[in-house]
């Protein structure tokens, strides 16, 4: 399978790239800047900005899915705008180009907890309020789209560096906690279940999450 990686330089593209490669995929490894993606095989670095809707197109064809793991950046004053429009970019760029799958990984504040989302709590941390309501809103958007086989994944509330397992549960629109009431994931088994979803398709025009 030939997979376009949106964003893979960052935190969650540079672990999607390592599974893939694991997995035997050909990857398209696209960022602003690709001087951090090491040449090897399997791997075909692709500079592109996804404000440019029609070189994205260029680039996403022929491939057999689409992995936005996109990030306008956590100190970007402009990081709602920006993570929405960057998002709707992709998606619209993805149409473009004639794939059909797409995966999209969001953040975990649009997670359901006695009905109420995360991101609304009195709780949630300031510093990511922005980014986490744009996540929320993009996903409101992205449930619309007829056209596009699409996945959204929240990752668990504590996304972190760690292990590849491979072991985890999976849920869909309230976070999955451990007998502890811990919400974890490593960054590692997260790209295992991007992969793992796209090879089953479990969750086609739907959201899920996971964790321990």
């Amino acid at each position: 399978m030939k997979v376009a990686l949106i964003g893979a330089t960052g935190f969650v593209g540079s672990a999607v790239l390592k599974e893939g490669l694991l997995r035997g995929y050909e990857i398209t490894a696209i960022a602003r800047d690709i001087s951090k993606i090491a040449v090897e095989d399997g791997v075909l670095p692709k500079a592109a900005d996804v404000n440019n809707v029609d070189e994205l197109s260029g680039i996403i064809a022929q491939h057999d899915a689409v992995i936005n793991t996109f990030n306008a950046g956590w100190a970007n004053p402009n990081l709602y705008t920006d993570f929405i429009k960057g998002s709707e970019n992709i998606q619209e760029a993805t149409k473009l180009s004639g794939v059909k799958r797409l995966l999209v990984v969001g953040g975990a504040g649009s997670l359901f907890i006695d009905g109420k989302q995360l991101v609304d709590s009195p709780e949630f941390p300031k510093e990511y309020y922005a980014g986490a309501t744009a996540a929320r809103d993009y996903l409101n958007n992205l449930r619309k789209e007829t056209e596009l086989d699409w996945t959204f994944l929240s990752p668990a509330i504590n996304l972190h560096p760690g292990e590849r397992t491979g072991v985890f549960r999976l849920g869909t629109e309230s976070p999955v906690f451990d007998e502890a009431g811990k919400c974890d994931i490593s960054v590692e088994d997260m790209a295992v279940a991007i992969f793992n979803e796209l090879e089953n398709n479990q969750f086609i025009r739907s959201r899920f999450t996971l964790g321990y």
